[in-house]
């Protein structure tokens, strides 16, 4: 298939399946007599596979990194590493935010008086 006809079947545009194969997110396919751009159905899986990952908050970078693990012949192991690890990210980046909501529910707890004392020390003092 064409690059506009996986763009069509995968929902990306074409600019961003150009964007993954510049960044070596996906590999290069291979070329007809014609000098066109032949995607397989491999492609198909391969975009699914970083849909799904991006929408689990994985970076290009470590998709990348993924897909290069599954080329070779990887133990599942290692895969499900890969997946306790982002876990394990994830804990923490709702650990930190839970602070962050906690820290401004308690600013909108503070005495109006304090806020505006404290504004005031940022402004310019008239002359």
């Amino acid at each position: 298939m064409t690059r506009g006809e996986l763009a069509k079947r995968t929902g990306l545009s074409m600019a961003t399946i150009r964007y993954y194969e510049d960044t070596g997110v996906l590999p290069a396919p291979s070329r007809g007599a014609n000098g066109y751009r032949i995607y397989t159905d491999d492609y198909l899986v391969k975009i699914k596979f970083i849909i799904a990952a991006k929408s689990l908050g994985y970076s290009l970078k470590e998709i990348q990194e993924t897909l290069e693990l599954l080329n070779k012949e990887t133990r599942a192991e290692v895969l499900e590493e890969i997946v306790r690890n982002k876990i394990v990210e994830i804990e923490q980046n709702i650990s930190k935010l839970r602070m962050l909501q906690a820290l401004l529910a308690g600013l909108l707890e503070t005495e109006k008086e304090e806020i505006e004392n404290y504004m005031g020390t940022f402004r310019s003092p008239e002359t």
